[in-house]
């Protein structure tokens, strides 16, 4: 049965919110921006739909409130999932959050 969590509760991780919001008014050209308060860096894009071979794009460092648009052109939006991949300022692990369109 689900329950909702107290955070009292809940064991300490390394979760944290997922800094990115997706503005997805023009599908082919979603624009992608850091709505978290620190700088990420070693930012990765990974391209991949059913009919070319995944694609790579290295943004470098996203300053808070830094937004960037992402060319999908001749991708076929049913079936493309876009994966970002950062690190955060303070640490050594890398994260990554995946979506569709």
């Amino acid at each position: 049965m689900l329950r909702a969590l107290d955070p009292a509760e809940s064991p300490a991780s390394d979760a944290y919110r997922v800094p990115w919001h997706v503005d997805r008014d023009d599908p082919a050209h979603p624009l992608i921006v850091n709505e978290s308060p620190d700088a990420l860096t070693y930012v990765r894009i990974h391209v991949a739909d059913g009919d070319h071979a995944p694609d790579r794009e290295s943004w470098g460092r996203m300053g808070p409130g830094e937004s960037r648009e992402l060319c999908l052109c001749g991708c076929d939006l049913d079936d493309t999932t876009v994966t970002i991949t950062w690190f955060r300022a303070d640490g050594e692990l890398e994260w990554a959050w995946a979506f569709v369109l």
